[in-house]
């Protein structure tokens, strides 16, 4: 990992909770239904990209330590 980022654990605690965040929100929308108007951008966009974006992020940081500790 880059020694003046996030550490693997950071990335790790990231990812947890992207995935609760995930979970969160589809067990909302499962539960009380699209929302409509501002709110299907506001719940639905926002909080899905945050989320989303945090998973990819957290992932794609913890695939690239993986394949250097292979390496080298």
């Amino acid at each position: 990992m880059n020694r003046f980022g996030p550490s693997r654990g950071e990335w790790w605690f990231r990812l947890a909770l992207s995935v609760a965040g995930l979970a969160l929100l589809s067990a909302l929308l499962a539960i009380r239904g699209l929302p409509e108007g501002p709110g299907l951008v506001e719940v639905v966009g926002l909080a899905g990209a945050f989320f989303g974006g945090t998973l990819v992020l957290s992932i794609r940081a913890l695939w690239r330590d993986r394949a250097r500790k292979r390496e080298g």
